[in-house]
């Protein structure tokens, strides 16, 4: 039962990574393939219709965590309450920014917020990359898992590394959505900067999979051949990212992108299993999925609670893609 919530929770994280992640790209990207205001318009709108449902993939998985999981949701409060404070900010700055953006038409009031939005987009991504790569590497938890640490802590060169392949991984994903949403100059533009970017994510996949391979924690030390099939299945996703757009098929290079990023994610979860905290350092324990949870009968209905509330989730992102599907 706790295995299945914890395949519930990370499975929800990858969708957000997905969803959200293509907008956050766009964001990130948009100053360098947008080269007029129409075009920065074009670009904003194509996420306009998804980025605040694909925001609920976010809200939805800490409900989960909290209802599957609250002693490492209490924990993870505690040790990054600053991030998570920054993170809150800059989601409604970046909602704010695509919601004000067009109210007026002075150019310096539409420049201000067409960076503000790139701003925030491109902070996100690399704090969820930092945050991440954190959970990999493992926290410093007392015997009752509360945070001891400081901030800086959280700042180490194996975290912002992560942070900065997260940026140029939601990038390109971004890149592969706008290739396949816009047209003229802008989807141009778009699938030749995809090309060229291709080549520092597999640089950095590669410098950041090593990497990880050198941690003296987690599933990717105890074992990395348990991790060859996932990093077979990401260099295959990747690998098409850059075919697909060569020959001009990007629903399919979006496709690989997608998958890409959902391997990297199965990834995270593989080297942490079974812990939700590994703690810092190495071979110190951690918060499990055993201890985490609740008891199996509280477990069990907070499942079956939880269940119905992500079809709900589901249905409303189909049902969106598919009116846009629709209106296109």
């Amino acid at each position: 039962m706790n295995a299945a919530a914890f395949v519930l929770l990370a499975t929800m994280i990858a969708l957000y990574v997905i969803l959200d992640g293509y907008d956050l790209g766009v964001g990130a990207v948009s100053p360098f393939v947008a080269r007029t205001g129409e075009q920065r318009a074009a670009a904003m709108a194509s996420i306009g219709p998804f980025w605040n449902g694909n925001e609920v993939w976010l809200i939805a998985a800490g409900g989960v965590l909290f209802a599957l999981f609250p002693r490492a949701y209490a924990s993870a409060f505690s040790g990054f309450y600053l991030p998570f404070t920054v993170v809150l900010w800059l989601l409604m700055f970046r909602g704010i920014a695509m919601e004000l953006r067009n109210h007026f038409t002075s150019e310096l009031w539409r420049a201000f917020w067409d960076v503000a939005f790139t701003g925030a987009s491109a902070l996100l991504a690399v704090l969820f990359g930092v945050a991440l790569g954190n959970l990999v590497r493992g926290l410093p938890l007392d015997a009752h898992g509360y945070f001891l640490g400081r901030f800086a802590f959280l700042l180490n060169p194996y975290a912002l590394g992560v942070g900065l392949f997260a940026l140029v991984a939601l990038a390109q994903h971004g890149l592969a959505f706008l290739a396949l949403r816009t047209d003229g100059e802008l989807a141009a533009r778009s699938a030749r900067l995809l090309s060229r970017l291709w080549w520092g994510v597999l640089l950095l996949y590669s410098l950041t999979t090593l990497a990880s391979l050198l941690l003296p924690s987690g599933a990717a030390a105890r074992n990395p051949m348990q991790l060859a099939p996932i990093a077979v299945l990401s260099l295959f996703a990747l690998g098409g990212v850059h075919w697909f757009t060569r020959v001009g098929k990007p629903g399919a290079a979006f496709a690989a992108s997608a998958i890409f990023l959902a391997s990297l994610v199965l990834a995270a979860a593989a080297t942490m299993y079974p812990y939700l905290l590994p703690a810092f350092p190495a071979g110190s324990g951690g918060i499990a999925i055993t201890d985490a949870g609740p008891g199996p009968g509280a477990l069990g209905m907070t499942l079956a609670l939880t269940l119905p509330g992500l079809a709900a989730v589901v249905l409303y992102a189909l049902f969106v893609i598919r009116r846009m599907q629709k209106s296109s």
